[in-house]
């Protein structure tokens, strides 16, 4: 097996390129394997295993789920089971919810006059509208310089057109992906600026409602970094994974399977993963 990433985003979510599209870029970039880990939703990944099966490339089911532990948390899921009747009712409050707060967020804009139209931005962008696409749009219509200035100055927290929305728990997100038949992960533990107590507090406590897993090689993660959280994952018998979070235009310095440059995902971080879903 070759290189693999297992934390992609793509159209579903807030990424540029389709599920299709990024198993061609996957193929073209020479990975053997890739997991759809798109925000809240499972509803790409039909089309990229469709992709994967015609370029020989293993496609896993995955997850990203927002939440909330003292700051905002993100846990991973893989191999759940994408028709999961008890991940559906889930996903749709949590859909239901962000896109009731984006729809404000544009009316705030519109109210000052900005030509933004939350439904003209669905027919655009798909159905999984985010601050990305704000963004986006903010700097096409040459009000900030980049999507990171766009997001400072506008859509990030504290800033005019920020609204704030609500969050699965983080034990009930852990807990409906292992529902699903899923392994939970804890997503880039170094993302919360939390010191090795702090670290070892989300840990312990997701492990109490099943998480199994913690994401060790990271975008911009050095090796002193990786070796840390393997060493801790380790420690807590968890299982240890590794991806990119790679999204396209909205954080173009970081490449699918590469992340920011020097990203290695060992190919037995997936077969252990693989082994523990049961697959």
């Amino acid at each position: 097996m070759g290189k693999i990433d297992l934390h992609i985003h793509t159209t579903a979510s807030d990424g540029s390129y389709t599920p299709s599209g990024v198993v061609e870029l996957a193929y073209k970039d020479r990975l053997s394997a890739i997991a759809i880990t798109d925000h809240d939703t499972v509803s790409g990944y039909a089309e990229a295993a469709e992709k994967g099966s015609e370029l020989g490339i293993t496609v896993v089911p995955g997850i990203e789920i927002s939440t909330k532990y003292g700051g905002p948390i993100h846990i991973l899921g893989y191999y759940i089971d994408v028709n999961s009747q008890k991940l559906r009712p889930v996903l749709d409050w949590v859909i239901h919810d962000r896109d009731e707060r984006n729809r404000k967020m544009a009316e705030l804009m519109a109210a000052d006059g900005l030509p933004v139209s939350y439904d003209e931005m669905k027919e655009r962008f798909g159905e999984a509208i985010g601050r990305p696409h704000f963004a986006r749009l903010l700097v096409e219509l040459g009000l900030a310089s980049s999507t990171r200035d766009a997001f400072d100055r506008y859509v990030e927290k504290g800033q005019k057109y920020y609204l704030p929305r609500n969050f699965l728990s983080i034990e009930r997100s852990v807990e409906i992906i292992r529902e699903a038949g899923g392994i939970p992960v804890l997503a880039h533990p170094f993302q919360y600026k939390r010191d090795d107590a702090g670290l070892r507090d989300i840990i312990e406590h997701c492990m109490e409602y099943g998480l199994m897993g913690m994401e060790c090689r990271y975008s911009g993660y050095d090796a002193q970094m990786s070796g840390y959280l393997e060493s801790l994952a380790n420690e807590y018998g968890l299982l240890k994974t590794g991806g990119s979070d790679f999204h396209g235009i909205s954080k173009p310095d970081i490449r699918l399977g590469e992340g920011k440059g020097g990203l290695n995902v060992p190919c037995e971080f997936l077969e252990e993963l693989k082994a523990a879903a049961g697959k």
